[in-house]
């Protein structure tokens, strides 16, 4: 692939990735503020100070917001579009649209939902100020090793499927994506700072709210940027086919 088409991709990535944060902006705000709101409310209600806020929480909930998913879809589709240019046809004979789904679910998986069963997010309110970094910390420790370990589990099943075959390598290698995560899980350290009268179903209302904001901008991403790379991709194929075709032509007038 030659410079050209991995700029061209980037750019359509980055478009991609703006796209996708629309409709997850959408959700982000119908979804998630509302939980957003009741946590705050619960946490006014049991401090014994208020501070005065720097930016209102109506500035946070429309401006703050629409900046930071709409920054953040175009940054996540560059990076994405590049991990695309990386792994076009090295995890399989897929197609173009396939290739950007597929890509898609994993990276969600890996990004995404593997370092949320271990540490999910939480509304504003819960969690002690002192520990933020360290709980940072291990969400990103978390989400290092699922990537990781995604890209050594797709270079297990292509080194073990001209052995066992397509189906039994794609078995096995989940088999060791699992058991290493599950590793993970058992050996980094558990953070619990939920108060015990916090709202169970606020809580939940908020995780799945923020599940579904991720669950929005992959996939989004995945289906405008398989559309977007497949134009790229059969144009590129389309000009790498006409040296060859115009060249026989003058011989065809002799």
């Amino acid at each position: 692939m030659n410079s050209a088409t991995v700029r061209n991709l980037l750019v359509r990535g980055m478009l991609a990735g703006l796209a996708a944060g629309l409709l997850a902006l959408v959700v982000a705000y119908f979804l998630g503020e509302p939980s957003v709101d009741s946590a705050i409310a619960y946490e006014e209600s049991h401090a014994h100070e208020h501070g005065v806020e720097a930016v209102s929480r109506t500035m946070q909930s429309t401006a703050g917001l629409s900046t930071g998913v709409l920054v953040y879809g175009v940054a996540f589709g560059g990076i994405a579009a590049l991990a695309y240019c990386f792994a076009l046809g090295r995890a399989g004979r897929f197609g173009p649209r396939a290739s950007a789904l597929l890509l898609a679910v994993a990276g969600l998986v890996a990004v995404y939902v593997v370092p949320f069963l271990k540490y999910p997010a939480n509304p504003p309110s819960v969690g002690e100020p002192d520990t933020i970094g360290k709980r940072t910390t291990l969400y990103f420790l978390m989400m290092v090793l699922s990537v990781l370990l995604a890209v050594v589990t797709v270079i297990l099943g292509r080194r073990l499927a001209p052995r066992l075959g397509n189906w039994n390598a794609t078995v096995a290698a989940g088999a060791f994506f699992v058991l290493a995560a599950g590793l993970a899980y058992a050996f980094l350290p558990a953070v619990d700072e939920v108060p015990k009268d916090f709202p169970p179903t606020l809580l939940w209302r908020f995780r799945l709210a923020a599940l579904a904001v991720q669950a929005t901008l992959w996939t989004a991403f995945g289906l405008v940027f398989g559309v977007l790379a497949e134009r790229v991709l059969t144009a590129e194929r389309t000009a790498n086919r006409r040296p060859a075709s115009g060249a026989g032509t003058p011989a065809a007038h002799r």
